[in-house]
Protein backbone atom coordinates (compact mmCIF):
# COMPACT_ATOMS: atom_id res chain seq x y z
CA UNK A 1 0.00 0.00 0.00
CA UNK A 2 1.35 3.39 -0.99
CA UNK A 3 0.48 6.17 1.44
CA UNK A 4 1.20 9.82 0.71
CA UNK A 5 0.67 13.13 2.46
CA UNK A 6 0.68 16.47 0.65
CA UNK A 7 -0.10 20.02 1.66
CA UNK A 8 -1.43 21.17 -1.70
CA UNK A 9 -2.01 24.80 -0.62
CA UNK A 10 -5.39 24.99 -2.40
CA UNK A 11 -6.91 22.07 -4.29
CA UNK A 12 -8.51 24.49 -6.74
CA UNK A 13 -5.18 26.05 -7.65
CA UNK A 14 -3.43 22.70 -7.80
CA UNK A 15 -6.10 20.58 -9.51
CA UNK A 16 -4.36 19.81 -12.84
CA UNK A 17 -1.13 18.98 -11.01
CA UNK A 18 -2.90 16.89 -8.39
CA UNK A 19 -4.74 14.76 -10.94
CA UNK A 20 -1.62 14.23 -13.04
CA UNK A 21 0.31 13.30 -9.90
CA UNK A 22 -2.34 10.74 -8.89
CA UNK A 23 -2.08 9.18 -12.34
CA UNK A 24 1.71 9.09 -12.22
CA UNK A 25 2.37 7.98 -8.65
CA UNK A 26 -0.72 5.81 -8.14
CA UNK A 27 -1.00 6.20 -4.36
CA UNK A 28 -3.53 4.06 -2.52
CA UNK A 29 -4.14 6.55 0.28
CA UNK A 30 -3.50 10.29 0.12
CA UNK A 31 -3.77 12.77 2.97
CA UNK A 32 -4.29 16.31 1.70
CA UNK A 33 -3.91 19.51 3.70
CA UNK A 34 -4.86 23.12 3.02
CA UNK A 35 -7.57 22.08 0.59
CA UNK A 36 -9.18 25.51 1.15
CA UNK A 37 -12.58 24.25 0.02
CA UNK A 38 -15.90 23.75 1.76
CA UNK A 39 -17.10 20.16 1.58
CA UNK A 40 -19.68 20.72 -1.16
CA UNK A 41 -17.15 22.60 -3.27
CA UNK A 42 -14.60 19.79 -2.80
CA UNK A 43 -17.14 17.23 -4.00
CA UNK A 44 -18.16 19.33 -6.97
CA UNK A 45 -14.59 19.96 -8.06
CA UNK A 46 -13.03 16.58 -7.34
CA UNK A 47 -15.78 14.01 -6.79
CA UNK A 48 -16.10 12.83 -10.38
CA UNK A 49 -12.36 12.91 -11.08
CA UNK A 50 -11.60 10.84 -7.99
CA UNK A 51 -14.41 8.34 -8.58
CA UNK A 52 -13.26 7.74 -12.15
CA UNK A 53 -9.87 6.75 -10.71
CA UNK A 54 -11.35 4.44 -8.11
CA UNK A 55 -10.96 6.74 -5.11
CA UNK A 56 -13.36 7.55 -2.31
CA UNK A 57 -12.84 10.63 -0.18
CA UNK A 58 -13.48 11.90 3.32
CA UNK A 59 -13.18 15.65 3.56
CA UNK A 60 -13.41 18.26 6.27
CA UNK A 61 -13.11 21.73 4.85
CA UNK A 62 -13.94 25.39 5.04
CA UNK A 63 -13.91 28.06 2.38
CA UNK A 64 -10.61 29.89 1.84
CA UNK A 65 -8.64 28.47 4.79
CA UNK A 66 -7.39 25.18 6.22
CA UNK A 67 -9.18 22.02 5.06
CA UNK A 68 -8.10 18.37 5.03
CA UNK A 69 -9.09 15.25 3.12
CA UNK A 70 -8.28 11.57 2.89
CA UNK A 71 -8.49 10.09 -0.60
CA UNK A 72 -8.41 6.30 -0.66
CA UNK A 73 -8.84 3.30 -2.91
CA UNK A 74 -7.94 0.95 -0.04
CA UNK A 75 -11.20 1.41 1.85
CA UNK A 76 -12.56 4.35 3.82
CA UNK A 77 -14.34 3.37 7.01
CA UNK A 78 -15.21 4.90 10.39
CA UNK A 79 -14.64 8.47 9.26
CA UNK A 80 -14.25 11.05 12.03
CA UNK A 81 -13.80 14.77 11.35
CA UNK A 82 -12.00 17.06 13.75
CA UNK A 83 -10.10 16.25 16.93
CA UNK A 84 -12.20 15.56 20.00
CA UNK A 85 -11.34 17.99 22.76
CA UNK A 86 -9.25 20.28 20.56
CA UNK A 87 -9.60 24.04 21.08
CA UNK A 88 -10.70 26.46 18.40
CA UNK A 89 -9.27 29.82 17.38
CA UNK A 90 -11.78 30.96 18.35
CA UNK A 91 -14.06 28.51 16.48
CA UNK A 92 -13.20 24.91 15.60
CA UNK A 93 -11.11 24.79 12.43
CA UNK A 94 -11.01 22.14 9.70
CA UNK A 95 -7.65 20.64 10.58
CA UNK A 96 -8.14 16.88 10.94
CA UNK A 97 -9.97 13.91 9.48
CA UNK A 98 -9.42 10.24 10.29
CA UNK A 99 -10.50 7.01 8.60
CA UNK A 100 -9.57 3.35 8.47
CA UNK A 101 -7.93 2.47 5.15
CA UNK A 102 -6.65 -1.02 4.42
CA UNK A 103 -6.84 -1.92 8.10
CA UNK A 104 -4.82 1.12 9.17
CA UNK A 105 -6.22 4.03 11.16
CA UNK A 106 -5.07 7.07 9.21
CA UNK A 107 -5.11 10.54 10.73
CA UNK A 108 -4.72 13.40 8.25
CA UNK A 109 -3.74 16.55 10.13
CA UNK A 110 -2.91 20.17 9.45
CA UNK A 111 -1.39 21.40 12.70
CA UNK A 112 -1.80 25.12 13.49
CA UNK A 113 1.16 27.25 12.45
CA UNK A 114 1.74 28.96 15.79
CA UNK A 115 2.66 32.26 14.11
CA UNK A 116 4.95 33.66 16.80
CA UNK A 117 6.44 32.03 19.91
CA UNK A 118 4.37 32.66 23.04
CA UNK A 119 1.49 34.16 21.06
CA UNK A 120 -2.13 33.08 21.53
CA UNK A 121 -1.87 31.09 18.30
CA UNK A 122 1.27 29.36 19.56
CA UNK A 123 -0.53 28.29 22.74
CA UNK A 124 -3.45 27.14 20.58
CA UNK A 125 -1.02 25.01 18.58
CA UNK A 126 0.34 23.28 21.68
CA UNK A 127 -3.14 22.64 23.09
CA UNK A 128 -4.31 21.28 19.73
CA UNK A 129 -1.36 18.88 19.62
CA UNK A 130 -2.15 17.66 23.14
CA UNK A 131 -5.73 16.90 22.07
CA UNK A 132 -4.47 15.06 18.99
CA UNK A 133 -2.21 12.94 21.19
CA UNK A 134 -5.14 11.96 23.38
CA UNK A 135 -7.23 10.93 20.36
CA UNK A 136 -4.43 8.85 18.86
CA UNK A 137 -3.71 7.22 22.22
CA UNK A 138 -7.32 6.09 22.53
CA UNK A 139 -7.47 4.58 19.04
CA UNK A 140 -6.33 1.39 17.28
CA UNK A 141 -2.75 0.18 17.51
CA UNK A 142 -2.09 0.16 13.77
CA UNK A 143 -2.05 3.87 13.12
CA UNK A 144 -0.46 6.47 10.89
CA UNK A 145 -0.48 10.20 11.57
CA UNK A 146 0.19 12.00 8.31
CA UNK A 147 0.30 15.64 7.49
CA UNK A 148 1.74 19.10 7.79
CA UNK A 149 2.90 19.13 11.40
CA UNK A 150 4.33 22.66 11.18
CA UNK A 151 7.22 21.42 13.32
CA UNK A 152 10.72 20.48 12.22
CA UNK A 153 11.57 17.59 14.57
CA UNK A 154 15.29 18.39 14.89
CA UNK A 155 17.94 20.80 13.67
CA UNK A 156 18.81 18.43 10.82
CA UNK A 157 15.33 19.13 9.46
CA UNK A 158 16.00 22.79 8.60
CA UNK A 159 18.56 24.21 6.20
CA UNK A 160 20.17 26.31 8.93
CA UNK A 161 19.12 26.24 12.61
CA UNK A 162 20.54 29.73 13.15
CA UNK A 163 18.14 31.18 10.57
CA UNK A 164 15.16 29.98 12.61
CA UNK A 165 16.15 31.40 15.98
CA UNK A 166 13.18 33.32 17.35
CA UNK A 167 10.72 31.65 14.97
CA UNK A 168 8.10 28.98 15.42
CA UNK A 169 8.41 25.39 14.09
CA UNK A 170 11.68 24.77 15.96
CA UNK A 171 11.06 25.87 19.55
CA UNK A 172 11.63 23.43 22.41
CA UNK A 173 7.95 23.42 23.39
CA UNK A 174 6.80 22.54 19.86
CA UNK A 175 9.37 19.79 19.51
CA UNK A 176 8.43 18.46 22.96
CA UNK A 177 4.76 18.31 21.93
CA UNK A 178 5.69 16.36 18.82
CA UNK A 179 7.94 14.06 20.87
CA UNK A 180 5.06 13.39 23.26
CA UNK A 181 2.93 12.30 20.31
CA UNK A 182 5.72 9.99 19.15
CA UNK A 183 6.03 8.55 22.65
CA UNK A 184 2.84 6.67 21.88
CA UNK A 185 5.15 4.39 19.88
CA UNK A 186 5.07 6.28 16.60
CA UNK A 187 8.10 6.24 14.33
CA UNK A 188 9.12 9.05 11.97
CA UNK A 189 9.44 6.78 8.95
CA UNK A 190 11.35 9.18 6.68
CA UNK A 191 13.99 9.90 9.30
CA UNK A 192 14.17 6.23 10.28
CA UNK A 193 14.90 5.39 6.66
CA UNK A 194 17.32 8.27 6.09
CA UNK A 195 18.83 9.16 9.49
CA UNK A 196 21.53 11.56 8.30
CA UNK A 197 20.37 12.74 4.87
CA UNK A 198 19.33 16.26 3.86
CA UNK A 199 15.57 15.86 3.44
CA UNK A 200 13.11 18.75 3.17
CA UNK A 201 9.41 18.83 2.27
CA UNK A 202 8.69 22.58 2.31
CA UNK A 203 10.44 25.51 0.62
CA UNK A 204 9.20 29.09 0.83
CA UNK A 205 8.06 30.55 -2.50
CA UNK A 206 10.19 33.63 -1.97
CA UNK A 207 13.86 34.38 -2.48
CA UNK A 208 14.57 31.32 -4.62
CA UNK A 209 14.48 29.06 -1.58
CA UNK A 210 13.46 25.96 -3.54
CA UNK A 211 16.15 26.28 -6.18
CA UNK A 212 18.78 26.72 -3.48
CA UNK A 213 17.31 23.80 -1.50
CA UNK A 214 16.78 25.98 1.56
CA UNK A 215 13.87 24.22 3.14
CA UNK A 216 12.36 22.47 6.13
CA UNK A 217 11.03 19.00 6.81
CA UNK A 218 7.66 19.65 8.45
CA UNK A 219 5.45 17.18 6.55
CA UNK A 220 5.65 13.88 8.39
CA UNK A 221 4.38 10.33 8.35
CA UNK A 222 4.37 8.82 11.83
CA UNK A 223 3.55 5.13 12.18
CA UNK A 224 3.43 2.57 14.96
CA UNK A 225 6.28 0.05 15.12
CA UNK A 226 4.44 -2.75 13.33
CA UNK A 227 3.60 -0.52 10.36
CA UNK A 228 7.06 1.05 10.37
CA UNK A 229 8.47 -2.44 10.02
CA UNK A 230 6.46 -2.87 6.83
CA UNK A 231 8.00 0.21 5.16
CA UNK A 232 9.87 -0.67 1.98
CA UNK A 233 10.46 2.86 0.71
CA UNK A 234 10.04 6.36 2.16
CA UNK A 235 10.80 9.50 0.18
CA UNK A 236 9.89 13.06 -0.71
CA UNK A 237 8.52 13.56 -4.21
CA UNK A 238 10.45 16.72 -5.01
CA UNK A 239 9.36 16.52 -8.64
CA UNK A 240 5.88 17.62 -7.58
CA UNK A 241 7.35 20.87 -6.19
CA UNK A 242 8.92 21.78 -9.53
CA UNK A 243 7.37 23.45 -12.56
CA UNK A 244 4.47 25.86 -12.98
CA UNK A 245 2.22 26.87 -10.08
CA UNK A 246 3.40 24.29 -7.56
CA UNK A 247 2.48 24.03 -3.92
CA UNK A 248 5.22 25.18 -1.57
CA UNK A 249 5.20 21.64 -0.13
CA UNK A 250 6.16 18.34 -1.77
CA UNK A 251 4.38 15.04 -1.18
CA UNK A 252 5.87 12.58 1.31
CA UNK A 253 5.58 8.99 0.07
CA UNK A 254 5.64 5.77 2.07
CA UNK A 255 5.40 2.29 0.55
CA UNK A 256 4.24 -0.56 2.78
CA UNK A 257 5.04 -4.21 2.00
CA UNK A 258 6.24 -3.52 -1.53
CA UNK A 259 7.87 -0.59 -3.30
CA UNK A 260 6.70 -0.17 -6.91
CA UNK A 261 9.60 2.16 -7.69
CA UNK A 262 12.16 0.32 -5.59
CA UNK A 263 13.80 1.66 -2.45
CA UNK A 264 14.28 5.13 -3.88
CA UNK A 265 14.89 8.30 -1.95
CA UNK A 266 15.27 10.19 0.19
CA UNK A 267 14.37 13.00 -2.23
CA UNK A 268 13.31 12.32 -5.82
CA UNK A 269 14.84 13.79 -7.85
CA UNK A 270 17.66 15.01 -5.61
CA UNK A 271 18.43 18.68 -5.52
CA UNK A 272 21.42 19.87 -7.52
CA UNK A 273 21.88 22.84 -5.14
CA UNK A 274 24.41 22.61 -2.37
CA UNK A 275 22.48 25.04 -0.14
CA UNK A 276 23.52 28.49 0.96
CA UNK A 277 26.26 29.27 3.42
CA UNK A 278 24.78 29.07 6.87
CA UNK A 279 25.91 32.45 8.12
CA UNK A 280 24.66 34.28 5.02
CA UNK A 281 21.12 33.00 4.53
CA UNK A 282 18.12 34.53 6.28
CA UNK A 283 14.46 33.63 6.11
CA UNK A 284 12.54 35.87 3.66
CA UNK A 285 10.32 37.23 6.44
CA UNK A 286 13.43 38.25 8.40
CA UNK A 287 14.77 40.51 5.71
Amino acid sequence: MRVATWNVNSVKQRLPRLLAWLDERQPDVVCLQETKLADDAFDQLLGGELASRGYASARHGEAQWNGVAIVSRAGLEDVVVGVDGAPGFPHAEARAVAATCGGVRVHCVYVPNGREPDSDHYRYKLAWLAALRAVVASGPQDVMVCGDMNIAPADIDVFDPAAYVGHTHVTPAERAALAELQQLGLRDVIRDRWPTERVFSYWDYRAGMFHQDLGMRIDLVLANAALAGRVRAAWVDRKARKGTKPSDHAPVMVDLDEAPDGDIGPVVPPSSAAGGKRSQVKLPQSR
